[in-house]
């Protein structure tokens, strides 16, 4: 699907076709060492580099904001020749702290500022840093997955919902009183008010998937993607599977996620101890959750958003962040098979 959406845009701007699949092959081989030896290694000895990996993060967002910009933002890390999104590692980085936080202090979460407080104030310093970039999107999805993860992990829900309440007076400026945020608001409410403008994007889309039909115009045969949709084969390459797809082909696609979803909850649910099934509960519901913001962005159920599909969309921070996550998901699968539990 990335050769499909991006070979076009490739040799218009590249004079090559395979730009981008060359690329995306490049990192899906780093990812899949990243994943081998994450599904090799005992996730326990996470707890152990927990404090490292923040630091190592908050130093990355921060270097990202010094950074030159790039298409007017804020995210990339200049790494040499290559460029690291490190918001997307962010969203892993988080899951752990989480999972340690409330593994080690599970017997103190009755209480608002140990339940509550305390982690989401050590994970909003990484929030706000990623806000500043900007970007709205991750820190919401990082900010889902985290509250889930607190009641899941033994925090009150009544805390919960006061912290939900707290936030939504920043999310409404945030959307009302940022420009662009504002725009974007208004083209999701009304796409084809703004087709010439703001809901450009979604008008397109909303073409692209409703052309595809039931069954699609077959694989390679999206039209949209003819330098009529923006990102076609990054945040918005849903559309165009589902144009060369069909319906059946995107409903397909979602099912896959559920049925990931689904796993992964399973895997929690066996995992041998409180840290590991909380790890991999935040892992699976994490990329799930991406994947249902991106497909509801791209077809303007929700505002839209910067989210990649995830293992989907072209993009090496994500591919690289998404396969890491899953092979730490396989580790504590294989640890709890081993302990008889599944």
């Amino acid at each position: 699907m990335v050769y499909s959406a991006s070979a076009i845009w490739a040799e218009a701007y590249f004079h090559s076709p395979y730009h981008y699949l060359e690329r995306q092959l490049v990192w899906l081989a780093a990812g899949w060492a990243l994943l081998t030896l994450a599904s090799r290694m005992d996730y326990n000895r996470l707890k152990e580099w927990v404090a490292p990996i923040m630091i190592i993060t908050a130093l990355a967002l921060a270097g990202a904001l010094v950074s030159s910009p790039v298409a007017g933002v804020h995210r990339w890390l200049k790494l040499g020749p290559l460029g690291v999104e490190p918001s997307e590692f962010a969203k892993l980085s988080f899951v752990i702290y989480f999972a340690y936080y409330l593994d080690s202090r599970h017997s103190k979460l009755s209480s608002p500022i140990a339940g509550l407080v305390v982690p989401l104030g050590v994970v909003g310093v990484g929030l706000a840093l990623i806000l500043k970039e900007p970007d709205l999107g991750t820190p919401a999805l990082i900010v889902t997955t985290g509250l889930l993860l607190l009641y899941i992990g033994g925090t009150r829900l009544k805390h919960i919902l006061a912290a939900m309440a707290l936030l939504v007076p920043g999310l409404v400026y945030e959307l009302i009183h940022v420009r662009y945020r504002y725009e974007r608001l208004m083209s999701f409410l009304s796409p084809l008010a703004h087709f010439h403008g703001s809901g450009y994007q979604l008008s397109q889309a909303w073409i692209a998937v409703g052309s595809g039909g039931w069954f699609g115009k077959g694989l390679g045969g999206s039209e949209m993607k003819l330098l009529h949709l923006p990102a076609p084969f990054t945040d918005f390459i849903f559309p165009v599977i589902c144009e060369e797809l069909g319906l059946l082909g995107g409903l397909a696609l979602v099912g896959l996620f559920a049925a990931f979803l689904l796993r992964g909850l399973r895997i929690a649910r066996a995992a041998p101890d409180l840290f590991g099934m909380l790890l991999a509960a935040g892992i699976s519901l994490s990329i799930a959750l991406q994947a249902f913001f991106n497909i509801g962005m791209s077809i303007g159920l929700l505002p839209t958003k910067g989210i990649p599909l995830p293992l989907i969309s072209f993009g090496g921070s994500s591919l690289l962040s998404t396969l890491l996550g899953v092979g730490i998901l396989l580790n504590i699968s294989k640890h709890a098979r081993a302990g008889g539990l599944q």
